[in-house]
């Protein structure tokens, strides 16, 4: 873990090799001042995953809780909904 904290000075100097280091390890470089962390670099294909999953998480999180407090519906309704509006959508391209 030692080799993923680097001073800033490091991001100015020796930027590339941070890059690649994020690419290759697929973990975050946390960038020091002072000694003290304040930044995290990640390479962007880890941060999209990142927050797709923190998407995905939170959705998971708001059904759950549609479930806990009864807001369901059968899932014939919602697939007969999701047809409906389909099929308006269809409609108002032609």
């Amino acid at each position: 873990m030692e080799a993923n904290i680097r001073p800033s000075s490091d991001l100015r100097n020796h930027y590339n090799e941070i890059a690649k280091q994020c690419k290759e390890t697929r973990e975050a470089v946390i960038i020091t001042v002072n000694g003290r962390g304040d930044t995290a670099v990640l390479g962007l294909q880890d941060y999209k995953q990142m927050r797709a999953e923190l998407e995905l998480l939170k959705t998971l999180t708001d059904a759950e809780e549609d479930v806990v407090k009864g807001r369901i519906g059968s899932m014939q309704d919602s697939f007969d909904d999701l047809r409906e509006s389909l099929m308006k959508r269809n409609n108002e391209d032609v």
